[in-house]
């Protein structure tokens, strides 16, 4: 018997990575509870913070200074992290349903998914402007408006903005302010439309008249009193008869919240948003919490603000960790006084506090300061991957009793979770199947055509993503590359799958996830999932046993390729630095979501293209990197190799992290295959020769092309999605070495 603590007993499921989550992300590192699975959802990788978006604006701030890498920020909490949008709740099987994914389970729920501006109710707002949330959306519009008019800087053009309340005489401000900038003669106008006589009502007179008289200063021009009631492509009416004409009109409004909050059967206030106690907890349903703007407290009055998102923090995570464990919630008492430091685009802000206000540059820099301290919370992370312990996490007991948990076959998965999850999962048979999992035996039978060669690999690994979904279907793709990789048709799988020790209902959650994800990369190559091991271990690890069908004639080889023809590689390379960078929280998000997104793209499509131009060796490129396989390649055929370093592609980020030393623990002894090398010494301290060796996973095919059809080939493959495959290299005579005969320029 093995003893192991901290299994998964329940899970707490976060949705949205607003203000509140992402500060308790990182107070949950300092306080963490044994045996909680935490699982952040979220549809975008990157949650702006508000203090920092107006000078993002004005182009005072770059995109990563403004912005919290929530992948990274769930690396380093010990997270899930997924990548998809909540578009309801079952709340009778505690369950969040999403876009792609499939139903997430949970004991214990928090929504911070923050409040978009309310359209509906005006005729052509939805269709014709552009909303200031969800900020990704609105950041995606910003930057296609000022390509626009860097592309024809002297083209006048009219911006409206609809709210004239604190976020849109911001917006106003610091829009103006980037503009002018880029455009010629400054042919800019500049409206706000805002239904109340003056603006930012919610404050004091002084900083509303303040904002006003700065406004008039820099001719932007208000239109008070005024309430919007159609938006068209070319103009603004009111309800007062007023038209002005605009090109482009941004609203920022008042808030609203999704429907499917109310839908699910949560309490909310008139206007959708969650209604929650002083705990903030659901008035209804007392395992899920609410925070930040899309919660209304049910006992205060308080505008949607982030100022309280970022105060609330504290308390949500305090009552989560709370009710988990059975102690008493506390209360959370918003403050009836807050400080709004609103900047004016001109490195310039006004203090709005109470009944007081002030404008100066040093409350600029003030805030500045206050902001980017704020900011380095999240981009600072220390490593504290090696035995780090906390003392609050000494002094915290375990949620259960000591677990002790077998090994050999009694590792297994309990049944009942099988079965469970398999009738969750839509599995089709084919006729060839004799013996599935549709009739469940000692083992899969299946019957196999005469003359054709059955084409068998295996492969498996640890996660190294924290989203079983996602890792399935990374695990899936990379196992099925090595059929796809001798040109054969892939039939069956066998899964062989480690889950983390866990309650039955989170071993559940967890193989489904992993199962569905593996089943959606089976299906789209039509193979079929007949059978499979479960076991328990400390980390969650997956594989497939996958058979294929080939002909002879159609059997490819490594020992194939001949002099004169071209290589072409289909993906970029660089997963094993940047998923070591990931460990260290030295990688950025965004370099992380292409690297998955290349991991997701199958090889399928790409075999067929490499067949179709008469392919005459292939391989895919996995732990070995490029250089290790493709060395064997050379040694089979006996033909020597020159390859372009140039034209290699390479993942974003890679090169950022392979200069700093990160390196995947595999690298020291893939560093071995460049003693066949002719001319290392030329390019070993350059980053991209240091990439050859970069092992990779659910990496591109490697295969030669005749020199007439390379070219050809290379269109169809990037026609179809593989927009990184690049042609590398040659094949000529045999030498004593491969030969790398690298073009820099």
């Amino acid at each position: 018997m093995q003893a192991t603590t901290d299994p998964i007993i329940k899970d707490l499921v976060l949705i949205g990575g607003g203000h509140s989550h992402a500060i308790a992300l990182l107070m949950w590192v300092m306080s963490p509870l044994p045996g909680i699975r935490l699982t952040l959802i979220s549809d975008t990788t990157h949650t702006p913070y508000s203090g920092m978006l107006p000078g993002l604006i004005a182009g005072f701030y770059t995109f990563d200074e403004s912005h919290i890498d929530l992948q990274r920020l769930c690396r380093f909490a010990k997270a899930q992290f997924y990548l998809d949008k909540a578009v309801g709740l079952d709340l009778a099987k505690n369950q969040v349903i999403c876009t792609n994914h499939p139903p997430v389970y949970f004991d214990y729920l928090s929504i911070d998914i923050g409040s978009t501006p309310a359209t509906s109710s005006v005729s052509g707002a939805a269709k014709y402007a552009i909303p200031a949330k969800p900020v990704w959306k609105f950041l995606q519009a910003w930057d296609n408006l000022l390509t626009e008019v860097a592309n024809q800087p002297e083209k006048p053009l009219s911006l409206a903005i609809i709210g004239g309340g604190a976020g849109g005489v911001e917006l106003a401000l610091n829009a103006q302010t980037r503009l002018e900038k880029i455009m010629l003669g400054k042919k800019l106008t500049m409206h706000i439309f805002h239904r109340d006589r003056e603006l930012l009502s919610n404050h004091n007179s002084w900083v509303s008249k303040r904002l006003e008289k700065v406004c008039q200063t820099r001719q932007i021009k208000l239109h008070l009193s005024e309430n919007v009631t159609e938006v068209f492509p070319d103009k603004i009416i009111c309800e007062s008869g007023l038209k002005v004409g605009c090109d482009r009109a941004i609203w920022v409004t008042q808030a609203s919240a999704p429907d499917w909050l109310s839908a699910s059967g949560l309490a909310t206030d008139s206007k959708g948003f969650i209604l929650v106690k002083d705990t903030l907890q659901s008035v209804s349903h007392s395992h899920i919490f609410a925070a930040g703007d899309i919660a209304t407290m049910k006992n205060y009055s308080r505008p949607k603000a982030g100022v309280f998102a970022v105060r609330m923090a504290k308390p949500l995570l305090k009552n989560l960790q709370r009710i988990i464990t059975g102690k008493s919630l506390v209360t959370y008492q918003p403050q009836k006084r807050y400080l709004s430091l609103i900047g004016t685009g001109n490195k310039c802000a006004i203090a709005s506090w109470s009944i007081f206000g002030w404008q100066s540059s040093l409350v600029w820099v003030w805030k500045d300061y206050l902001d980017r301290k704020f900011m380095a919370r999240f981009h600072d992370l220390p490593d504290m991957n090696a035995n780090f312990t906390t003392k609050k996490q000494v002094k915290q007991v375990s949620l259960n009793n000591e677990i002790m948990r077998c090994a050999g076959c009694g590792a297994k998965v309990s049944s009942n979770v099988l079965e469970r999850v398999l009738q969750q999962l839509k599995i089709n048979q084919t006729s060839n199947i004799i013996i599935g999992l549709n009739s469940p035996d000692d083992a899969a039978v299946v019957s196999v055509p005469a003359n054709k060669l059955i084409v068998q690999t295996i492969d498996y690994f640890r996660s190294l993503i924290n989203d079983p979904f996602i890792f399935g279907q990374i695990a899936t793709n990379h196992c099925l590359n090595d059929l796809f990789a001798m040109g054969a048709k892939p039939q069956t799988a066998l899964a062989v799958v480690t889950l983390p020790y866990a309650t039955e209902k989170a071993s559940e959650a967890t193989l489904l996830q992993l199962l569905s994800g593996a089943i959606q990369v089976l299906e789209k190559s039509q193979t079929v999932l007949v059978g499979g091991h479960t076991t328990e271990g400390t980390e969650l690890a997956f594989g497939l046993n996958c058979n294929g069908l080939v002909t002879e004639d159609k059997l490819w080889r490594k020992s194939g390729m001949k002099p004169g023809e071209l290589l072409i590689l289909t993906k970029a390379i660089g997963t094993g630095t940047l998923f070591a960078a990931d460990l260290r929280y030295q990688a950025k998000g965004s370099w992380i979501e292409s690297a998955v997104n290349s991991m997701l793209l199958s090889n399928q499509e790409a075999a067929k293209i490499f067949s179709e131009h008469s392919a005459t060796a292939c391989t895919d490129i996995t732990g070995f990197g490029l250089l290790g396989h493709l060395l064997e390649m050379v040694k089979a055929a006996g033909f020597s190799v020159e390859l372009n370093l140039e034209t290699i592609p390479i993942l974003p980020g890679a090169m950022e992290t392979i200069k700093r030393g990160i390196m995947s623990s595999l690298q020291t002894q893939n560093l071995r295959a460049a003693s066949y090398l002719e001319n290392a010494e030329q390019f070993r301290n350059l980053a991209a020769y240091q990439l050859l060796f970069d092992p990779q996973t659910s990496g591109g095919l490697l295969a030669t092309i005749p020199a007439e059809k390379a070219e050809d080939c290379l269109k169809n493959l990037q026609t179809a999605g593989y927009e990184q495959s690049r042609i590398i290299g040659r094949v000529r005579e045999a030498r004593e070495k491969l030969s790398a005969a690298i073009a820099l320029k």
